[in-house]
């Protein structure tokens, strides 16, 4: 979920270049100045910033549909059965986006002389201080019923690893992706290092080896898992799949690495000039298409294999623009704000949506009065998301992501050896 870089705003002037449109058929990299070019400097990315709300909200409009009594605020059956039509996979394209997006921007921003232990203890200021705040938070309010044992492994992020979905969706829902983001950051170090090593030539071959991974691994659990114990949401969600299928293929974090390591590859492929870029717009006109498709498909096979490139054309196409100065409607300074406490928002907002219906008991709503409601506790989601980020994530991620200075006395740059 969490992005290495993250621009505090509009970059300043000269900091995105604006350079010529390639020639027909003329890769991204080689349109650009050499001292333009993505690998030459870690060129801010504010579009993939402001894309990584749009991305939150969808999981937002996804938990809000959720047909479980400890969410649901609509009394129309009729109207709640068609708001679930439209948002039953919106979550899982959120999730999708942000785990791409990890490995692209990770790879983008790489410093040259970083350490696997600055990089780790970086990552681990970036996103363990608000898991433990709203962890806490959740316990107090909507999951205090929770076993000991699965509280203390969703405290530790280990609660993704277990194939049960009362623990794999314990205390804070949304929380089972930052077990997977964990594994991510634990493996980029060695990854970054294996996937350099990839001639040029041959990254699109394995951007289509890795998609190809990540599009049949439901075929890969229909054909080798068990049928059974039934999903114990799946009923309600129109998924006849089994608990241990769907952790294999949307939870388990080695088989979500595959989304990671296909965002590391892609920026790769980008930033060494062997990407075609199809422009956001386009990509974005895909990507609701391949949603709409999905409602057409096995439920395994919607969450992710039906948007998966889409996404990644989406995010590739977003870094271009940057790179390249084009106009993108993602770079104002409302959608790089958004962006900046999506991380936040991310992990508050299921806390707001089970806690307001615990506050509001049983009562359901009409349609407007649901609208107004879901409105609110989305606001109220901002409100602390953006307090989450000004008291703790950004301090801290500013005073560790510091140069640090050099112990002992610096010395005198006219000095002779």
């Amino acid at each position: 979920m969490s992005q290495e870089v993250v621009s505090g705003g509009p970059p300043p002037a000269g900091d995105v270049r604006a350079v010529a449109e390639p020639a027909p058929g003329r890769s991204v990299a080689r349109a650009l100045p050499e001292e333009s070019r993505p690998a030459a400097s870690a060129a801010r990315l504010p579009s993939l910033t402001g894309l990584r709300f749009p991305a939150a909200l969808l999981v937002f409009l996804n938990h809000s549909g959720l047909p479980f009594p400890v969410l649901r605020l609509l009394g129309d059956d009729g109207a709640a059965k068609n708001w679930l039509d439209v948002t039953r996979y919106t979550g899982a394209l959120g999730v999708t986006f942000f785990f791409v997006l990890s490995g692209f921007v990770l790879t983008w921003s790489a410093r040259p002389a970083d350490t696997p232990r600055a990089f780790l203890r970086r990552r681990l200021v970036k996103i363990y201080p608000l898991y433990l705040i709203t962890w806490a938070l959740a316990m107090w309010l909507v999951a205090s019923a929770t076993p000991a044992r699965t509280a203390i492994a969703n405290l530790f992020m280990l609660h993704v690893w277990v194939p049960r979905f009362d623990v794999f969706t314990s205390v804070d829902v949304p929380s089972w992706s930052l077990g997977c983001e964990a594994l991510f950051y634990a493996s980029f170090p060695l990854l970054y290092a294996l996937f350099r090593r990839i001639r040029p030539e041959r990254l699109l071959y394995w951007i289509a080896g890795t998609t190809a991974a990540i599009v049949l691994t439901p075929l890969v659990a229909y054909a080798a898992l068990p049928g059974t114990p039934v999903f114990p949401p799946g009923p309600l969600l129109g998924a006849n799949v089994s608990a241990v299928q769907e952790w294999f293929v949307y939870f388990l974090p080695p088989v979500r690495m595959l989304d990671f390591a296909l965002g590391m590859l892609v920026a790769l492929a980008v930033r060494n000039g062997r990407w075609r870029d199809i422009g956001m717009v386009w990509s974005a006109l895909l990507l609701a298409g391949a949603y709409l498709l999905s409602t057409q498909v096995p439920f395994l096979y919607a969450q992710r294999s039906m948007t998966m490139i889409p996404i990644v054309l989406l995010i590739a196409a977003a870094a271009t623009a940057d790179a390249r100065g084009r106009f993108s409607l993602f770079r104002t300074r409302t959608m790089i704000w958004l962006g900046e406490i999506s991380f936040a928002f991310y992990l508050v907002h299921y806390i707001v949506l089970a806690y307001g219906r615990k506050v509001l008991g049983t009562t359901v709503y009409s349609t407007t009065a649901t609208a107004f409601l879901l409105t609110a506790m989305c606001a109220l989601s901002v409100l602390l998301a953006w307090a989450l980020y000004t008291l703790v994530e950004r301090p801290l991620t500013r005073h560790f992501s510091s140069p640090r200075r050099p112990r002992g006395p610096v010395p005198s740059p006219h000095a002779t050896v």
